[in-house]
C-alpha cells in the first residue's frame, strides 16, 4: 500500500526542503553502512520469505466489484488485508517465514486458510477475490478517477503524477495474436487518472539481504526477471483486447509515466524502471533514485537522521522511504525497520498474482532458489550477460510468455521452457537445498514449475486458448471473457496448479 501521508498539496518550498531531507537521509544511510549498523539484522541463520499478494474483486457476474472498503470491513483483518489504489483491489500481506524445512508448506496452508476465511466473510457484498495479473472484464470505464480508493496517498499520487506530466496519459499497447488467428489487436486510449495502474495486480517477493551481499543479489534478480515473467505470465486481456501474455509490464510503465513525449525524446528516465547498469553497492540504487527523479509526495518530517544516529537511535529515514516508494523499479531496494533493527531488502515486483495458491508458492520457491544458486556461483551470471540483454529478456518474456526465446550465456537464444527445464530447475533445487528447504517442499514446488514448462501452459496461455475456443464457437469477445473468467475462478478455487487446468 505504501507509506501513508497527510497532505493533499505541496509547494515549491516543500519540494526543495524534501530534496534536502532526502540528501540528509542518504548521508545517514551511507554512515550506517560504513559503521556496520545493519549487522544485528542479519544475525539470524534463517533467511525469511516475505510476500505481498494483490487481488482483484469480482461480482457474481464476473464484473469488477468496486467495494474494497466494504470488503475489508467485512474481512476485519487489517494486519493481513489492506487497501490498494483501485476500488476493485485489495492487498494481502503474508506473514514472513523461514526458507527451511517444511516451513513453506506451512506458509502455503496458512495462506489458503486466510483466503478461505476472507472469502466466507465477503460474499454478503457480492464480491470474491481473484488471483490474476489483470482482470479480463475490466473496461476503460472502470479506470476513471472516480474509481480511486478514498485514501489521501492515492489521491495525492494521482494529482502529482498529472501535475508533473501536464497532460493526459496515453495508453498504447499492441497485442499478440490469439491461437488460431493472425490478428494483432491494439489498445489505444487517453486516461486522466492512474487507475490503469490498479489493473496490474502482482505478487511481490521480499528478501532481506546483508549490505555486502546486496549487489550480487540485486544483479542476479535482474538477470532472472525475463525468465520469471515468461514462466508465470497471467495478464493477457484488458478492455476487451488480447495484448501481451504479461501485459502488466507495459501497462504499469505507461500508467505511471510522468514524462510527456518531449521528455521521453530527451532520454529522461521513466519511474517504472528496469535500471541501466549492474551495481556494486545498494547505495548505487538509492543514489540514482535521489538524483534522477523528482519528488511526487514531498511530505516532510522534523526528524534529523544525523542527530538520531549520534544519539544511538535508528533513524526512520522517512523521506528516503517515501521517495523510494514512488520509483517503481522491477527489483526495488528497500530500507526498513523491523523489531527494532534496520535492514535492507530486495522487493521483486515482476510477477503477476495467481493463478492459484500452489502456483504462487511455486513461483516464489523458483525465484528464491534460483537467486541463491546464482549468487553462490563462482562465475556470476551478470558478468557474462550484458545489462541490456537482461532488460530485453524481460520485454520478450512479457510479450510471449513460455513461447519466448530468451538469451542466456553459453546457450545463446533458447526457448524459455527449454531453458528452465534444462538449466534452471536444477539450479533452483540446489539453491533451495542451500537455504535448507526440505526435499519434500522442493519437489512439491519445483514439480509445479516442471509441469508448467512441459505442458507450456501458464495462466496467460490458458486464458488465451480458452477465449479463442469460445470465440470459435460463436461467442463475442465480452461474453467469452466473462465465461473464461468464471471458469478461471472455479479452477482457482479448486486449487489444482494451472498446468493441469483443462481448456
Amino acid at each position: 500500500m505504501g507509506t501513508e501521508i497527510s497532505a493533499r498539496s505541496f509547494t515549491g518550498a516543500d519540494r526543495r526542503q524534501f530534496r534536502h531531507k532526502v540528501r540528509e537521509c542518504m548521508s545517514a544511510l551511507e554512515r550506517m553502512l560504513r559503521d556496520g549498523a545493519f549487522a544485528d539484522a542479519y544475525s539470524s541463520p534463517e533467511p525469511q520469505l516475505g510476500m505481498e499478494i494483490e487481488f482483484n474483486l469480482v461480482q457474481d457476474d464476473m464484473a469488477p466489484a468496486m467495494s474494497n472498503l466494504e470488503v475489508l470491513q467485512a474481512i476485519d483483518d487489517h494486519a493481513v488485508f489492506q487497501t490498494e489504489l483501485g476500488q476493485f483491489n485489495v492487498e494481502m500481506n503474508v506473514e514472513p517465514g523461514p526458507l527451511s524445512g517444511d516451513a513453506t508448506i506451512e506458509i502455503e496452508d496458512s495462506l489458503r486458510q486466510s483466503l478461505r476465511r476472507a472469502d466466507e466473510r465477503m460474499h454478503l457484498f457480492d464480491a470474491q477475490l481473484v488471483m490474476i495479473g489483470m482482470l479480463p472484464t475490466l473496461e476503460l470505464d472502470h479506470l476513471g478517477r472516480d474509481r480511486i480508493t478514498a485514501n489521501p496517498r492515492y489521491e495525492a499520487l494521482n494529482e502529482q503524477i498529472f501535475a508533473a506530466r501536464g497532460e493526459d496519459i496515453e495508453l498504447d499497447l499492441d497485442g499478440v495474436p490469439l491461437p488460431g488467428t493472425d490478428e494483432v489487436e491494439h489498445l489505444r486510449a487517453d486516461t486522466n487518472s492512474v487507475v490503469p495502474e490498479a489493473a496490474c495486480t502482482s505478487l511481490q517477493l521480499h528478501l532481506r539481504v546483508a549490505p555486502e551481499d546486496f549487489a550480487p543479489h540485486w544483479n542476479a534478480a535482474q538477470c532472472l526477471a525475463g525468465v520469471q515473467v515468461a514462466l508465470a505470465a497471467n495478464s493477457p486481456f484488458l478492455a476487451g483486447k488480447a495484448l501481451w501474455h504479461e501485459s502488466r509490464i507495459p501497462l504499469f510503465a505507461q500508467a505511471t509515466d510522468t514524462r510527456p513525449l518531449e521528455l521521453k525524446n530527451q532520454g529522461v528516465r521513466p519511474r517504472v524502471w528496469f535500471g541501466e547498469r549492474w551495481i556494486e553497492s545498494p547505495i548505487d540504487l538509492f543514489e540514482e533514485n535521489s538524483r534522477y527523479f523528482t519528488a511526487l509526495l514531498p511530505e516532510i518530517t522534523d526528524a534529523d537522521p544525523a542527530a538520531e544516529l549520534d544519539a544511538g537511535l535508528i533513524p526512520q529515514l522517512r523521506e528516503l522511504q517515501m521517495h523510494n516508494g514512488t520509483i517503481y523499479r522491477w527489483n526495488r531496494p528497500v530500507y526498513d525497520i523491523s523489531d527494532g533493527q534496520a535492514h535492507l531488502r530486495i522487493e521483486n515486483r515482476v510477477l503477476p498474482a495467481g493463478p492459484t495458491v500452489l502456483d504462487t508458492m511455486a513461483n516464489a520457491a523458483f525465484y528464491y532458489g534460483l537467486l541463491r544458486a546464482l549468487v553462490e556461483d563462482d562465475d556470476p551470471l551478470w558478468r557474462r550477460m550484458t545489462f541490456d540483454a537482461a532488460e530485453e529478456n524481460l520485454i520478450i518474456g512479457a510479450k510471449f510468455g513460455l513461447e519466448s526465446r530468451l538469451y542466456w550465456p553459453k546457450l545463446g537464444w533458447v526457448g524459455a521452457d527449454e531453458l528452465v527445464l534444462r538449466r534452471l530447475l536444477p539450479l533452483a533445487d540446489r539453491g533451495l537445498e542451500s537455504f535448507g528447504l526440505s526435499a519434500r517442499a522442493r519437489d512439491r514446488y519445483l514439480g509445479i514449475i516442471e509441469g508448467r514448462c512441459s505442458n507450456r501452459q501458464t495462466g496467460a496461455a490458458w486464458q488465451r486458448e480458452h477465449v479463442a475456443r469460445r470465440e470459435a464457437a460463436g461467442e463475442d469477445r465480452r461474453t467469452a471473457l466473462s465465461g473464461m473468467l468464471r471458469d478461471y475462478v472455479a479452477a482457482m478455487t479448486d486449487g489444482r496448479p494451472v498446468h493441469e487446468w483443462v481448456v
